[in-house]
């Protein structure tokens, strides 16, 4: 029995049976189609000979087969498009033009399959000025204003990493355009392409910024408003051991118990949301948490509605004692990585599988059987 029929035996979620095709790219697309593979679908990568996964990419290529393919070939573009004919998705990353030149575009695809949908996963889009052009998170996330969003007043926009442009409005959108085609599909029995833009994802997610910015309570002028290290009670202190404890008491009552905890006497204080008494709170909030370390203020704040927790490096969230009860971070392969989610009563994930080492066949993939 091949590894790719081997696997989609044994896997279990709400989109077992479903078989996805993902053209090999870098970022959100393989993302969107590990999360597809952590709901169950049985998910083929094709990808150049000679490309099996390094230990950098080996966490983001689990839950996979792995077929070895030029496109540029016109028997391996071939028997590719036999592989679509039987896929119910089709996942690629491409600058908009290149599958259509390749000759697997959806114009093509679809016509074969009319059942497949066909997942196109861009920064910029498949339309607009700037479709043809490179980029990456921090360029795609400058264009929406919500880099500029991010950061402390006076200073330089901080990159949120890649979550927010690649993963947050990229691949995460992806996977929901996805999801929303196979639900549609099942009544009109119809595939569909679908333009997943991280620009629009981005606007997408940052919906209540936005909504804020409309009626006149968020600025431009960064790090003076509520979520962006404007207010004090919103903000990261430094402890006595040089580390840091993470404050987001924003209702009155957590508000209170933020400075009961404190103990800090609310009376001849700042009204809480007062932006001219903001310096005068972090200046208070500041000196009190230099008193103690932060394992000491984390044990004072544990179990309270004060929302201040402890700021933990990745190597410390492995043993938060939350998360291990979880089992929110698992290893796959020697490789410390998050577990499938969300979670389901009934058609739960299974545990996700390593990558392969060894390229399958292309002919011993989905030998029976189409979308």
């Amino acid at each position: 029995m091949s590894e790719s029929a081997a696997s989609a035996g044994d896997r279990q979620g709400p989109l077992t049976g479903i078989r996805v095709l993902e053209l090999a790219g870098i970022g959100p697309g393989p993302h969107a189609a590990l999360l597809l593979g952590d709901l169950g679908a049985d998910v083929v990568r094709v990808q150049r000979a000679g490309q099996l996964p390094g230990f950098l990419e080996r966490p983001q290529w689990r839950n996979r087969t792995i077929v070895e393919a030029n496109l540029k070939d016109p028997a391996d573009l071939a028997r590719i498009l036999e592989l679509a004919d039987r896929a119910d998705v089709l996942i690629e990353g491409f600058r908009p033009g290149v599958t259509e030149r390749l000759g697997i575009g959806p114009d093509v695809a679809l016509a074969r399959n009319p059942r497949l949908v066909y997942g196109r996963m861009t920064g910029w889009g498949q339309s607009g000025p700037l479709a043809e052009t490179a980029g990456h998170d921090i360029n795609y996330i400058s264009q929406t204003g919500i880099l500029n969003a991010i950061g402390r007043a006076g200073e330089a926009p901080v990159p949120p990493l890649n979550m927010v442009g690649d993963f947050g409005g990229g691949s995460l959108y992806l996977v929901m355009g996805v999801l929303a085609a196979l639900v549609e599909r099942a009544s009109s029995g119809r595939g569909q392409v679908i333009d997943a833009a991280m620009v629009d994802g981005v606007l997408s997610l940052s919906h209540m910024i936005w909504g804020m910015r409309g009626i006149g309570l968020w600025s431009d002028e960064r790090g003076t408003n509520l979520l962006d290290t404007g207010m004090a009670f919103y903000d990261t202190y430094e402890t006595a051991d040089g580390k840091y404890m993470a404050v987001g008491a924003i209702e009155p009552q957590f508000y209170a118990e933020l400075l009961r905890l404190l103990e800090l006497d609310p009376a001849g204080l700042p009204a809480q949301i007062d932006p001219a008494g903001q310096a005068q709170l972090r200046a208070l909030f500041a000196d009190r948490f230099r008193t103690k370390t932060r394992d000491q203020w984390a044990a004072i704040f544990d179990g309270t509605d004060a929302c201040t927790t402890p700021v933990l490096t990745l190597s410390e969230a492995t043993e938060n004692k939350h998360i291990a009860a979880r089992g929110s971070l698992i290893e796959v392969d020697g490789v410390v990585q998050h577990a499938p989610a969300p979670r389901f009563s009934r058609t739960p994930g299974g545990t996700p599988t390593p990558p392969p080492t060894t390229a399958t066949p292309i002919e011993q993939v989905w030998t029976t059987g189409s979308a």
